[in-house]
């Protein structure tokens, strides 16, 4: 294939805000070039590993990944601990403990129904999982075939992008949960994180408190 479609490719990539498949970068060069053009999916990915192995020969902070199915810009594993620092990740856009352990049980048993959900967890789920369905992180998947005929829960393809994988079986297996659980780097972050969070219910109640005041 033309080297110059390997520029063409990675601006596609680069312009977009969300996972760009092989077969709509090769829909939109055909679109423009003509459908005469001679590229395939296949070339296409091998355009992709071409690009990636020129950022890794060049040291670059980027690489494109595949995530839910397409292709995306991403800085690479190395330095997540530097972005991390800056942002402390705003607690994965503020989901709580509960919502994520919630999240958890749903992505390794889906479909899973309310009830199933409960049990497992112990308290009631309603709010969680309406927040859950806001965010669009899960979604109803079916009913199922118990008495009452339940609702089913599964998770999204926007839960792969905010997780960053590109397939359900990219999960983790527990055995790699409990060596990331042990990891001195992840203890590090989830302590941050927990500093941040103490910090931001305290000025939460310091601004509820001052609320109160002037109503007073």
């Amino acid at each position: 294939m033309d080297k110059i479609y390997n520029s063409i490719i990675e601006a596609l990539i680069f312009s977009s805000d969300e996972p760009i498949s092989a077969s709509e970068l090769e829909k939109a060069i055909k679109g423009i070039d003509g459908e005469d053009v001679q590229i395939s999916n296949k070339e296409v990915e091998s355009s992709i590993e071409e690009l990636n192995r020129s950022y890794e020969e060049k040291n670059s902070a980027f690489q494109i990944i595949k995530l839910a199915g397409g292709y995306l810009f991403a800085t690479r594993s190395e330095y997540a601990k530097y972005i991390g620092f800056l942002s402390s990740e705003k607690s994965k856009r503020r989901l709580s403990q509960a919502a994520l352990e919630t999240l958890a049980i749903i992505a390794y048993k889906q479909p899973v129904t309310k009830p199933e959900l409960e049990t497992i967890r112990g308290v009631n789920s309603d709010y969680i999982l309406n927040t859950l369905l806001e965010k669009n992180l899960v979604a109803i998947s079916g009913r199922a075939e118990t008495i009452g005929r339940p609702l089913l829960y599964g998770t999204t393809v926007e839960f792969l992008k905010y997780f960053g994988l590109d397939k359900l079986s990219d999960l983790p297996k527990p055995r790699e949960i409990e060596e990331i659980m042990k990891d001195e780097d992840f203890l590090e972050q989830k302590q941050k994180i927990m500093m941040n969070l103490v910090e931001e219910t305290l000025e939460n109640e310091m601004e509820e408190k001052s609320n109160d005041t002037d109503q007073d």
